[in-house]
């Protein structure tokens, strides 16, 4: 799936298993753990294939059942 060139620079995005992967959804954050991604191996850039943005999506809405809960540190940076 992964092998392509990077849309942002002339590296190859490579697939990558990582611990734990945080996405924004409207005004929440899902964390996937251990998922496949793709990582360009020249700037970095972060690929997501649609299973793992339908994961993300029903866990948001409620459709699919969170593993767990866990707390997030918020503060300002000034």
């Amino acid at each position: 799936m992964y092998g392509y060139k990077c849309e942002y620079c002339e590296g190859t995005v490579r697939e990558k298993i990582v611990k734990k992967e945080a996405f924004k959804h409207k005004s929440q954050f899902v964390i996937l753990e251990d998922v496949t991604i793709g990582v360009c191996d020249g700037c970095g850039n972060r690929y997501y294939s649609a299973d793992v943005l339908h994961a993300v999506q029903e866990i948001a809405t409620g459709e699919k059942a969170p593993e767990r809960f866990e707390e997030v540190r918020v503060g300002h940076a000034a």
